[in-house]
């Protein structure tokens, strides 16, 4: 046997070794021999619809234990909706195991997404929110600033009705609405520090005037602060059938800043 016969014999020796091996891991064959039959979810699921996972997780799974693509998986369950984070891994000899946390939201942000424990902000399309989340907007890049405001007013705000929102728009200005719908406008310099000085005063305001409710407080004063109240009752129809309410200011002497 010459060399060259001896080489190619041995070439040939090795493909028949080599491309089964490479068609099982490739998964142009062997899916149907080692395939993933068992979808293992850990983690409590609350909100992640099982169904969701399954399909997101079938196409990719088909091409058996050897030639899955794990990472693909794991970026297809993390696109379903609710999963914030996902590890997915596979066990000898037909398990793929999937680890899942959800998102928890804590308040809506905008209009459009949801801010969840950790600070990440995902959007809501479709997803349907506990009732009664707080309300905070700004840029994403404020959203430890104003989960700190927002904290610091649900404390100091707590004997006056509470706070449904926080938010600091494109100028940088904060405001704060109250759960009775009352707003209080910051401004943009030391929000604590007017939120601080007008916290303990607001129910003695509210307990002086039992017939009015405050629509506005203008915080934005260097020494004092401008309210309007509305009435408290409803007022009567109007010829057209709708009920108004007017305003009225007691402003405080000051300069805004």
């Amino acid at each position: 046997m010459t060399a060259v016969t001896r080489l190619l014999a041995w070439l040939l020796a090795l493909a028949l070794v080599a491309l089964p091996v490479a068609g099982v891991v490739q998964g142009w064959w062997g899916g149907a021999y080692w395939p993933l039959r068992t979808l293992r979810v850990q983690g409590p699921l609350q909100r992640v619809d099982r169904a969701q996972l399954q399909a997101a997780v079938r196409p990719l799974a088909q091409r058996g234990f050897f030639a899955v693509d794990l990472g693909g998986i794991q970026a297809a369950v993390a696109a379903v909706p609710w999963v914030e984070h996902a590890e997915v891994r596979k066990q000898w000899p037909d398990v793929l195991e999937v680890r899942i946390r959800e998102y928890r939201p804590v308040a809506r942000w905008g209009q459009t997404q949801v801010l969840s424990e950790r600070g990440h902000l995902f959007p809501v399309g479709a997803l349907r929110l506990p009732a009664g989340l707080p309300l905070l907007d700004g840029p994403e890049a404020r959203v430890p600033e104003v989960v700190k405001l927002y904290n610091e007013a649900r404390g100091q705000l707590a004997r006056s009705g509470g706070v449904r929102g926080v938010a600091i728009d494109r100028r940088g200005s904060w405001s704060i609405t109250l759960q009775d719908g009352t707003d209080l406008v910051l401004g943009r310099n030391d929000p604590e520090a007017r939120l601080a000085r007008f916290a303990p005063l607001l129910p003695q305001l509210q307990a002086q005037n039992p017939q009015r409710r405050l629509a506005l407080a203008d915080l934005r004063y260097t020494n004092g602060f401008a309210l309007t109240w509305v009435k408290a009752e409803p007022a009567p129809e109007n010829a057209s059938g709708s009920r108004d309410a007017a305003p009225t200011t007691n402003p405080r002497p000051g300069t805004r800043t």
